[in-house]
């Protein structure tokens, strides 16, 4: 069959949104390389959003074979912005029903919001139309509401789905965005299915329940009528008639109807026979409050496990033990199952916490801040119900745009790692880890796009700037002041969280000298001394809030007068208002209750006791907005790859060290080869991997000798890598001038470094791996392995390291 010839037809001028003049044409085999760069240029936000999975990019031959299309069964058109794309859409002719397709839009990020995707519509629409397609298709993420926002406001007939994390939209005359693994959207909805019954349950159970006030049973009943929560609550106790003025039940058996939620408060010997009736019983969920099992020794963990199997081999999800319950806020919920006396307001950020007695301070915290959660689990032990898997609750929850987490470990370390990266391009996450603040961890961290902060008050400071202000554009920072003291300390809090407080462009200076007079200091900080009223304020934020080359501004209040402090938090939040853009932070020094005045409906100007947290928050938002906008790697296909024999070798040998023919076969099927050499000039290298209790194994990379061992010049991924992961970690040492300047070939190192994340993916069975040395050998001879150390694990500790609690 021959191709139809290029549609000239297709070729128009067009204009968007904002007067840009575009030209639109179908892609040509010639704009292979325009169509890479292209896709290099996208941001991991705008990747998140295209592929509804995995934040990663194509490999080139991949995104090449785009450029080469039949133009009738498949067309893709593209909008240029000088010899740029600066838009693509895409449609595929189902085979199955020729009269409809499946089309795609990718916009590039610094076009979106210009109108590009309307335009491509109606261009593809017509072409569609030529070619006898009636139907475009099309997968949309919920809080794409750009994109949601072109289809409905197209003037096509538009059927959407029901509504969920993902819109089905049929357009008659489909964006479905590039295909998403079908493993992980099986997964994300077994998931979901499976904590409904837990996060909105139409029925709840407290087995325990007191009817003494101030007992851990009978709070749980008070809290959940206290709460609201619009279902049935069954009090459950052999010896009471009611309970917080609701009749009680003195077993799950005698229950009305099987509730989908039971919460268990009775003693750690008691608890496997209340599950099993639970089990029997018909309920779907259990919430284990009850101490007493891990905390007590091997036999405590044994139990757990115990129960864990039951209660999976039941069809129950459980939750704990030793946590202290369940909350969600959301209209749909209204569950307040915990025995908390601090209930929190409604709000926009989430938590897990992995400790039940930190939870009650958290709440209690929380509520002081005036931060509002949509919903808080404290998962205990967490044998079966785990962070990763709220994690996937919350990324599809609308009700929620932060999501904290207090970390200790995980059952699934690379499911956490691989559901981490893919939220947080959209939600920011941000994490409390109680080990030390070393560079594995915090890279680790960094890698996935998790905020890590050192303790909980640093957490809630970054939380409560994430849920009221937008993460800034950059890392630019004014400062505006009514004293010069804790001007200077924000300066020098600015610097060390990553931020700059640059000189302000020459038109904000006249606009400011204009406003505060011939005299003020126009500089950076800007001082309105100790005299300034409301007005100033005002007025030097709306100036620099004007300025392209400022980002954020942080306001610092020292009230010379009490009656000032609220015309000042209204002429902040007048400002702010005014540039939802760029956000703002205050500091109300020495105002005792000034938070109150910050809020105005749905606007919150996030206000601190000192400077230094308003600037640490800035500089984790700054960081995290960094990361989400820059481009994200390939997981590259690497030749030579034999992983069937590899799989083999592992079959055939037990847990513990492998012998050395057996380790040098492992690597050879990677294609990496084990060959003993001389030195190269200088030290030599290592690559190791280990398994990291958070985040599952671990790649590390460092020179030998005092580079490692004095200076702790080590560089951490966590897999699998992609290529940006490997040229990165290669590059990070701080001895890096050093290889540069002995002529190391990055390259081939780099290549080592994805071979073995590839080797430890495809086999989790590898709990430890060293390559030492690794020789860094003269230029043009590459890299060379010496020796190699490979330890498998046993079947326990394999099990973890391959799934942990399914």
């Amino acid at each position: 069959m021959t191709t139809p010839p290029y549609p000239e037809d297709l070729e128009r001028p067009g204009l968007v949104r904002t007067g840009r003049s575009t030209f639109v044409r179908p892609i040509r085999p010639e704009d292979a390389d325009r169509l890479v760069a292209f896709v290099g240029s996208l941001s991991r936000a705008t990747l998140a959003y295209r592929s509804l999975g995995p934040v990663v990019r194509a490999r080139d031959d991949v995104i090449r074979r785009g450029a080469h299309v039949d133009y009738l069964d498949e067309l893709a058109l593209v909008a240029l912005s000088g010899d740029e794309i600066a838009g693509l859409v895409r449609y595929v002719r189902d085979p199955q029903d020729p009269e409809h397709a499946e089309v795609t839009f990718t916009i590039r990020d610094d076009h979106q919001s210009e109108g590009f995707g309307r335009l491509l519509l109606e261009h593809i629409a017509a072409a569609a139309r030529a070619r006898g397609i009636r139907v475009l298709e099309a997968d949309v993420l919920a809080d794409n509401t750009r994109m949601i926002d072109v289809f409905l406001g197209s003037g096509y007939r538009v059927e959407s789905g029901p509504p969920g994390q993902i819109i089905h939209f049929e357009i008659a005359v489909d964006p479905q965005a590039l295909a998403v693994a079908r493993a992980e959207r099986r997964e994300q909805t077994a998931v979901r299915r499976s904590l409904r019954p837990l996060l909105e349950p139409r029925s709840v159970a407290v087995i325990g329940a007191n009817r003494s006030s101030l007992t851990i049973g009978h709070e749980i009943v008070a809290n959940l009528l206290r709460g609201g929560f619009g279902g049935s609550v069954f009090p459950v106790n052999p010896k009471a008639e009611q309970i917080a003025g609701v009749r009680a039940y003195a077993s799950v058996r005698d229950l009305p109807e099987p509730p989908d939620l039971a919460v268990v408060a009775v003693r750690a010997d008691a608890v496997p026979d209340v599950v099993r009736q639970c089990a029997e019983a018909g309920v779907k969920a259990v919430v284990v409050v009850s101490t007493g099992f891990g905390e007590s020794g091997a036999g405590g963990r044994t139990s757990e496990r115990e129960l864990a199997r039951f209660a999976r081999a039941s069809g129950m999800r459980l939750v704990g033990p030793n946590c202290m319950g369940v909350v969600n806020t959301t209209p749909a919920a209204r569950l307040a199952a915990t025995f908390s006396p601090a209930l929190p307001s409604p709000g926009r950020v989430a938590m897990s916490s992995q400790s039940g007695p930190l939870g009650l301070a958290v709440l209690d915290f929380a509520r002081r801040l005036r931060l509002g959660f949509s919903g808080f689990v404290s998962v205990g032990h967490a044998v079966d119900v785990s962070t990763d898997e709220l994690l996937q609750w919350w990324e599809e929850d609308p009700g929620t745009s932060v999501i904290l987490l207090h970390v200790e470990a995980f059952g699934d370390p690379r499911r956490f790692a691989r559901v981490a990266r893919r939220i947080a391009p959209r939600k920011p996450i941000v994490a409390v880890h109680p080990g030390p603040a070393d560079s594995a961890v915090s890279s680790l961290f960094a890698q996935s796009g998790v905020i890590r902060t050192r303790g909980l008050q640093e957490l809630f400071d970054a939380a409560l700037l994430l849920a009221h202000q937008p993460p800034p554009p950059g890392n630019r920072v004014a400062v505006v002041t009514n004293a010069g003291g804790p001007a200077a300390l924000t300066v020098g809090a600015c610097a060390a969280s990553g931020l700059c407080v640059p000189a302000l462009g020459e038109r904000t200076r006249d606009a400011l000298r204009s406003a505060l007079g011939p005299r003020a200091d126009v500089s950076n900080p800007v001082d309105l001394t100790p005299m300034a009223a409301a007005a100033h304020y005002r007025q030097a934020l709306d100036a620099v809030l004007a300025d392209d080359g400022i980002d954020a501004a942080v306001v610092l209040f020292m009230p010379p007068l009490a009656d000032k402090a609220d015309e000042v938090a209204s002429a902040i939040l007048d400002a702010a208002a005014a540039r939802p853009e760029k956000p703002v932070v205050a500091s109300f020094l020495g105002g005792a209750g000034v938070a109150d005045l910050l809020h105005r409906g749905d606007l919150v100007v996030p206000t601190y006791a000192f400077p230094e947290a308003a600037a640490g928050s800035l500089g984790h938002a700054a960081a995290y907005q960094a990361w989400r906008s820059t481009p994200a790697g390939v997981l590259p296909d690497l030749p030579g790859v034999d992983a069937e024999r590899a799989r083999s070798l592992v079959a055939a040998c037990g847990p513990g060290t492998v012998p050395a023919a057996v380790a040098t076969g492992l690597l050879a099927a990677y294609g990496i080869a084990v060959r003993d050499t001389e030195p190269g000039p200088g030290p030599d290298a290592f690559l190791s991997v280990g398994a990291d209790p958070v985040f599952g194994p671990v790649v590390s990379f460092g020179l030998t000798g005092d580079y490692a061992d004095l200076m702790a010049d080590v560089a951490h991924r966590v897999t699998p890598l992609s290529d940006r992961d490997a040229r990165e970690m290669v590059r990070s040492l701080r001895a890096t001038p050093l290889l540069e300047k002995r002529g190391v070939e990055f390259a081939a190192l780099e290549e080592t470094v994805l071979r073995i994340s590839a080797m430890v993916e495809d086999l989790p069975e590898i709990e430890a791996l060293e390559l030492r040395p690794v020789r860094l050998l003269p230029p043009g001879d590459g890299v060379a392995v010496a020796h190699a150390t490979i330890r498998l694990a046993d079947d326990a500790t394999a099990g973890i390291v391959k799934g942990g609690p399914a």
